[in-house]
């Protein structure tokens, strides 16, 4: 028998303080927070009337739920950044503090001198968001500093010290000074997707947020229903956000079906406009328009295809037409009404491996045999992680799931040599816990790529059943590649116009046991427990198949061209 006070029969909520929101917030995401959407007047939803939502409203939410969080150890950290490199909600970042931001710091946010090239003058820190954080532990996991920078400390000391250094470190500039595709230097740069809702040590989304790390401000992404769905937009709540110039990722979601047709679409639209803006532009040169405005034109045009270049050449753009209004041609004011698309989107497509390996297999390989610019992303977690952990031809041999409770007896298929005898797409897989360069090395080729990329990348989820747990997730990756288990390559059609072996394998031979590492998780260790008269003959058929994919790996490298 539970007593229940009777004090709560007239309970009412403690007074919180009232802060400053946006009234999306304080109208519509909060009373649907506290389950009484129900309630909502039609006239609530203005402005949503095309399905669109506000970006960036999980910063709003605040649920505390982390029972550990990160403390850094200032002394100790050697300024990697691989914390912030691998953290699955955005959560502890690095800060560069100028002397003027430094001065108006709490006493309690202490910095350091920062190591690197163009960081004099500079102060460092590491920064933990409190109230955001999941306290998953991988941040702690991977550090590499001796003796470790960061330790995983009691939640309600860490939530009462670091709540205001996280609301001023909010306020502090994004410094873009290193070169953002390198591990340390992309995390100076704000995530654009933050504090989503997916499980604590999640090993998809590092994958998204380091996506939108490097081309968030100008990304179209298109969405397969998973996973990658429900923490991407659980409604009423948006973790794509945007940076200091409003720019931010235009994400939409898609049927489970058809996520690749649907981005082929927001491309080809996309490809449309952006030939119509060429042919304006070319009509324009031969108006009477000013030469200012001529020689910004001619930099668009000559660099089009280019993300950053068209950056620099919008803004020339439109400082000439703002300039010099009475130009306003026809032409000129369409041109104007197509700023938007005057910079090159990168485009991408993400789902997990239900979506490409199966249900949406027909419409991936109808992009990817197009030859068009298109980047797609699949977190392979091998198997339906969304819709409660079912088998799909991304499992492996000897894997429990279900609709295979006696292990999957039949080999992973091998997307990525499927995708590969086309010739003319790049294909990667990838680890971002084996190896962190790898994985930024390979989405920086595979963006700049002209043509289908196709990144196949390793996400350990909660249905494995980690026996060392979630916050050892990104351990786990590195793990699985020094087995054999997963492998990392690259296959690079420029290199083949070049005279050069196209296929580079960047794993090395199995380091440690196999078997070991299928022990480690509970959909193969439990295999033992409930089939043991088949377990060590599945165990050693899965090794072999993940030995014989090795060495048709080892044996492409080896070609010569």
């Amino acid at each position: 028998k539970i007593n229940v006070p009777s004090s709560w029969t007239d309970a009412v909520d403690e007074p919180k303080l009232i802060k400053d929101e946006p009234d999306y917030v304080k109208n519509f995401q909060r009373p649907i927070a506290r389950a009484e959407g129900d309630e909502l007047p039609v006239s609530a939803f203005d402005g949503m009337e095309d399905g669109t939502f506000p970006l960036g409203t999980t910063a709003y939410e605040k649920r505390g739920i982390a029972i550990m969080l990160p403390e850094w150890q200032i002394d100790k950290c050697i300024q990697c950044n691989q914390c912030s490199y691998v953290c699955p909600h955005a959560t502890i970042r690095p800060f560069l503090l100028n002397d003027a931001e430094k001065d108006r710091a709490p006493d309690t946010f202490k910095t350091k001198k920062p190591i690197g090239k163009g960081l004099e003058g500079l102060h460092y820190r590491i920064q933990v968001a409190p109230m955001d954080c999941t306290g998953c532990g991988n941040c702690a996991d991977v550090c590499p500093a001796p003796g470790k920078a960061i330790e995983m400390k009691p939640a309600d000391h860490e939530m009462e010290m670091e709540s205001a250094n996280w609301e001023f470190a909010m306020t502090v500039s994004e410094k873009r000074i290193m070169d953002p595709h390198t591990v340390k230097g992309s995390q100076f740069l704000r995530p654009l997707f933050e504090f989503n809702g997916a499980c604590p040590g999640c090993g998809e989304t590092p994958y998204i947020k380091l996506l939108t790390q490097l081309y968030g401000d100008h990304m179209m992404q298109a969405n397969a229903t998973g996973c990658s769905l429900i923490y991407g937009l659980s409604a009423p709540s948006c973790p794509y956000t945007t940076n200091a110039l409003g720019k931010g990722p235009a994400w939409a979601n898609s049927l489970f079906e058809d996520n690749a047709e649907f981005g082929y679409g927001m491309y080809l639209g996309s490809k449309q406009i952006r030939e119509r803006l060429f042919d304006l532009a070319q009509q324009a040169l031969q108006t009477n328009i000013s030469e200012t405005l001529k020689s910004a034109l001619r930099e668009w045009l000559d660099h089009v295809d280019e993300s950053e270049a068209t950056k620099i050449a919008k803004v020339k753009i439109l400082d000439a037409i703002k300039a010099n209004p009475e130009q306003g041609s026809e032409i000129v004011q369409e041109i104007l009404a197509k700023k938007d698309w005057l910079v090159k989107q990168s485009q991408w497509m993400v789902g997990g491996d239900g979506w490409a390996y199966d249900i949406g297999y027909g419409g991936l390989d109808h992009v990817l045999a197009s030859g068009d610019d298109i980047n797609i992303m699949v977190l392979d977690t091998e198997l339906y992680s969304n819709t409660g952990g079912q088998s799909s031809k991304a499992t492996q041999t000897a894997a429990v799931a279900k609709f295979a409770a006696a292990g999957k007896k039949i080999r992973k298929k091998d997307l990525g040599m499927m995708a590969m005898s086309y010739g003319y797409v790049y294909v990667a897989q990838i680890a971002i816990g084996a190896n962190m360069n790898h994985t930024i090395k390979v989405i920086t080729e595979a963006e700049a790529y002209k043509g289908p990329s196709l990144i196949i990348a390793y996400a350990p989820c909660v249905s494995h059943g980690i026996r060392s747990g979630m916050g050892t997730s990104v351990l786990e990756e590195k793990r699985a590649v020094e087995a054999g288990y997963w492998h990392l390559y690259r296959y690079n059609p420029l290199l083949k116009e070049q005279g050069q072996n196209p296929f580079i394998l960047d794993s090395k031979e199995p380091t440690v046991s196999f078997r070991d590492f299928l022990m480690g998780e509970i959909r193969y260790a439990s295999l033992k427990t409930t089939f043991p008269e088949i377990a060590e003959e599945m165990f050693a058929v899965a090794e072999d198949h993940a030995r014989e994919r090795y060495s048709t790996y080892k044996r492409l490298a080896d070609m010569q061209y």
